[in-house]
């Protein structure tokens, strides 16, 4: 029994859906990663926490601030991407990129 070429083109296409929608899955973005490392890179100038401590010296903006201004989620992944201004030269990876934004997410 032979596949006609349309019949087999539909399989493999389906085959390839479903390993990405797959991929995507195991590799979602993880909040409680990213607020780590918040956490670990970004406190010593931002406020990172739900709120913030009694006393705040103005300087960059914490990180509640940051998730109530509109910025899209690809905006903020661009920025994360290539810093600017003041920031110092980060070098994340696209999961703590994604593990980051979906904590900020999660102070909306």
């Amino acid at each position: 029994m032979s596949l006609s070429p349309i019949g087999g083109l539909a399989k493999i296409a389906l085959i390839v859906v479903g390993s990405i929608t797959a991929a995507s899955a195991s590799f979602a973005a993880d909040p409680v990663k990213g607020g780590q490392l918040a956490q670990q890179w970004c406190s010593s100038c931002h406020v990172v926490g739900q709120t913030a401590p009694k006393t705040v010296q103005q300087g960059p903006p914490s990180f509640r601030m940051i998730a109530q201004s509109g910025e899209t989620q690809d905006q903020l992944r661009t920025f994360l991407s290539h810093p600017h201004g003041a920031m110092p030269s980060l070098s994340l990876s696209r999961t703590e990129i994604a593990d980051l934004i979906a904590y900020i997410e999660t102070l909306r």
